[in-house]
């Protein structure tokens, strides 16, 4: 199978009836859904690996902080990746890194090689995702994408969210090897079946390597995860000098970082894509959307298992619905996108957004399950009408020569967000429970500390609820985006 494709006819490759679209979707989709899903599928077995290795908590999390550092680390670096290899070269030689950290920790006699496997897989799985978007965006035109990119978001959000189930059942049943066992035929599979259907689809340009940015770029998204992440695992929290001290290396890095990409010819990472007014609104949209959903993924089931005491597999059910049915609207929501526009979708969910969020900022000791489930429910489908939506929109401005760039910028903020977003909750949650305690008469009965929970979680919600209230003003300046051809040198 060639690398190269000749066809110079047709702007877009969907719109060549030479080019068999759907075997090049399944390949990279397939690919992508088992990367992703072993994002969360080691969750629920972190407690078996404190049992089988003899490790502590703070061990075993670097299961999940090396994960989302790791990805932080090389996402930055895949717009000039996507620009020296072709589409196949980069999909299978990613792929294959996945595999080979995926046996590796199927195989680990100990630790540190179980972690070592880990980073590996993280590798694949960070650069996996800008290569699918940069991708659809060369394949379809942008008034087909939106369903395209809703079925991207069915495979982002569904994978995650059957992960702890599935987990849960294999760890019980099989061992916690059979984990990534159970992994390696689908990612064979997918190297096989995009050997022999993915053609190239970009453009080789081999720009420049700026060396120091790709330093500045490593030390400031790095630092920034591994920062926040150990404020939320930390007891001082922010104020461990570990922490703010590297948060405060990270921001200079990263200021570093961004002034040097616009004084060079061919940045590591192209900031002009923030000229661009709805690409700018996307990611503004898109990071609300995460801390939103952090707010609810991090905190309800510390509250489900704290206040109501429920089981950790019972709480897990209980967000199931939500998650699923998010996965499941997300390619609706595509094709709404693409016969609508964006304002339609993203107006009212994002007044269901706030809706839901201050609803969950009452709830109580006694609150009914049906209400969690709802709330959880309505947060999931508004965040199915507007993520997705959003990202599309705004990367329907770019320039193609931006298109490497603009998935490397949103990709990055993933687990940046989310890294942010789960300090930032947990250490507010915690705080304000530290302070409801202080001023209680009995603060070690049982019913004061679950009070104090609760004063907890309301706080949460209520600045959740103003984040949203700006999704929801931001949303009304939103408009269909087309392609502009501003100067971006």
């Amino acid at each position: 199978m060639s690398d190269q494709h000749d066809s110079k006819e047709y702007e877009f490759l969907a719109d060549d009836p030479k080019v068999k679209v759907l075997p090049i979707m399944l390949s990279l989709i397939i690919g992508a859904f088992f990367a992703i899903l072993n994002e969360t599928l080691l969750n629920i077995a972190l407690t078996t690996l404190m049992k089988e290795f003899s490790i502590t908590l703070p061990t075993v999390q670097w299961m999940a902080t090396g994960f989302m550092l790791v990805m932080a680390v090389v996402i930055p670096i895949s717009a000039i990746l996507l620009q020296w290899f072709t589409t196949r070269q980069l999909f299978l030689g990613t792929m294959t890194v996945f595999t080979i950290g995926t046996i590796i920790c199927a195989t680990a006699i100990n630790f540190p090689i179980l972690l070592f496997g880990r980073l590996i897989q993280a590798v694949g799985t960070g650069l996996l995702l800008p290569i699918i978007f940069n991708v659809f965006l060369l394949i379809y035109p942008p008034h087909k994408r939106g369903k395209i990119m809703g079925i991207i978001g069915l495979v982002i959000m569904f994978a995650p969210a059957i992960g702890p189930t599935l987990s849960g059942i294999i760890v019980q049943y099989l061992g916690w090897r059979y984990l990534f066992i159970s992994v390696i035929p689908f990612a064979l599979f997918s190297i096989l079946f995009a050997w022999k259907y993915l053609i190239n689809v970009s453009e080789v340009t081999k720009p420049k390597i700026d060396v120091i940015s790709i330093i500045y770029s490593t030390i400031g998204f790095g630092a920034l995860v591994y920062g926040f992440s150990s404020a939320g695992e930390s007891e001082a929290g922010f104020y461990s000098p570990s922490v703010y001290l590297t948060i405060f290396v990270s921001i200079i890095a990263l200021i570093l970082f961004s002034l040097r990409q616009f004084k060079l010819d061919d940045p590591v990472m192209n900031l002009r894509v923030f000229k661009y007014p709805m690409y700018t609104h996307s990611v503004f949209m898109f990071v609300i959307i995460i801390m939103a959903m952090f707010a609810s993924e991090i905190i309800l089931p510390i509250y489900m298992q704290g206040s109501l005491a429920l089981s950790a597999a019972t709480a897990g059910l209980i967000l199931l619905p939500g998650s699923i049915l998010n996965g499941a609207m997300s390619p609706f929501m595509g094709h709404m996108f693409d016969k609508f526009g964006p304002r339609v979708l993203m107006i009212p969910a994002t007044s269901v957004l706030a809706g839901t969020m201050f609803m969950m900022s009452r709830l109580t000791t006694d609150s009914p399950l049906w209400m969690i489930v709802v709330g959880y429910i309505l947060l999931m489908l508004s965040v199915s009408a507007i993520m997705m939506p959003a990202e599309t929109n705004g990367l329907n401005q770019l320039p193609k020569h931006l298109y490497p760039h603009g998935t490397a910028v949103m990709t990055t903020l993933q687990p940046v967000a989310g890294a942010i977003g789960v300090s930032v909750f947990v250490s507010i949650m915690n705080a304000r429970q530290l302070h409801f305690l202080t001023n209680a008469n009995n603060p070690e009965h049982p019913d004061t500390i679950d009070q104090a929970m609760v004063a907890g979680v309301e706080l949460v919600y209520l600045i959740a609820f103003a984040i949203a209230i700006i999704a929801v003003i931001l949303a009304l300046f939103v408009y269909r985006a087309t392609p502009l051809n501003l100067e971006d040198k």
